[in-house]
């Protein structure tokens, strides 16, 4: 604010008074309006911006605590100075509590107003820096927060491309994965926030996979028992790596460990039974079967989307949730136009049990 262009408004139904608080307000430099009643000022108010607004308590109709509310509520930006008689003092401090910057006591003193009216303009100044402040602030905060969601999901990206690196067949799973369970919760109806962690931890969910042995993922033909169970670590693995970063984020975690459960308590690491499997891991279950079932391995063949989603129907209600069955169905009625790959290596290999 330019102090040198202060434009303030003074309302009170004496004329006299009026008068005596505009030319003190004056001399100090400052420009003034004048409204006789709560009502014009308020009409004055309406049609140009106001630094500061000295209100008599005691006014007909609309009343100085009446306004101040007002004011307060639609033109926050505009200090507030209270006029009151010396007998309606406490009224006067009460309004202080509601948004009012000063009071000025009648019979009033010159210069007891220009102290006051400075007092007031100088409580405003501070207000509106420090308001200022916490938006900047919080805007600082913001900035920084989307840095480091930035930062992490570009190292989420980087372990990923290592998996990826580490296991040809897994190349671009991940992200087939993400974008199938995203589908599948938008069907059933989940909330976009909600929405955003599936997507995340459908490119998370095998991460794992980097503390298995290479042999083991790259083995062609099926795993033995003892194979199948150090593979099977991985969820557990990745919980381990990512719960440091995503503590903030347990949606994530519970598909990373809980995707390879199964709703008859067969599945793996906690063999956890129907609503006990986290219902994000029960999506995740789903788009991860879908795309193993459809991907070549080194000890399967891929096997056309349609036998999938049959497969998929087949295990419905013992290995996977049926709504998230019916969800996937729904969100991909043609499974035959998805972009899914079909590595070469694997095409001339027979059908294998599917190990994921």
């Amino acid at each position: 604010m330019d102090e040198r262009h202060v434009r303030c408004l003074v309302v009170d139904d004496e004329a006299r008074v009026r008068d005596v608080m505009a030319r003190v307000l004056t001399g100090e430099g400052f420009e003034c309006r004048q409204a006789a009643s709560g009502a014009e000022a308020v009409a004055l108010l309406e049609r140009e911006p106001f630094d500061l607004a000295v209100l008599d308590i005691q006014m007909p109709a609309m009343d100085g605590t009446q306004l101040l509310a007002e004011v307060r509520l639609r033109w926050p930006e505009t200090g507030v100075v209270m006029v009151t008689a010396v007998s309606d003092v406490r009224t006067a401090v009460s309004c202080l509590t509601r948004g009012a910057l000063d009071y000025v006591a009648k019979p009033f003193e010159i210069d007891e107003v220009r102290a006051r009216v400075w007092q007031a303009l100088e409580k405003r100044r501070l207000l509106r820096e420090n308001r200022e402040y916490q938006l900047h602030l919080e805007q600082r905060v913001k900035e920084q927060a989307d840095r480091i969601e930035e930062t992490f999901v570009l190292g989420v990206h980087s372990l990923v491309q290592a998996l990826e690196a580490k296991d040809q067949y897994t190349r671009g799973h991940s992200a087939r994965v993400s974008v199938y369970a995203v589908e599948i919760a938008r069907q059933l109806g989940v909330d976009d926030a909600t929405v955003a962690e599936i997507r995340l931890g459908g490119e998370l969910h095998d991460i794992g996979k980097i503390g298995v042995r290479e042999g083991m993922l790259q083995k062609p033909g099926p795993l033995s028992e003892e194979e199948y169970l150090h593979v099977m670590v991985h969820p557990t693995i990745g919980e381990r790596i990512l719960a440091p970063l995503l503590r903030e984020h347990p949606i994530i975690l519970q598909i990373v460990r809980s995707h390879h459960e199964r709703l008859d308590g067969a599945g793996l690491p906690d063999r956890l039974q129907g609503d006990a499997i986290p219902f994000v891991a029960r999506i995740a279950s789903v788009a991860d079967a879908f795309d193993a079932i459809t991907t070549g391995r080194p000890y399967m063949r891929s096997r056309p989307p349609e036998e999938a989603v049959a497969e998929l129907q087949r295990c419905t209600g013992w290995q996977f949730d049926p709504a998230c069955v019916e969800a996937f169905a729904r969100a991909f009625p043609d499974v035959s136009k998805l972009p899914i790959p079909t590595p070469d290596v694997s095409a001339s290999r027979p059908s294998l049990p599917v190990q994921v």
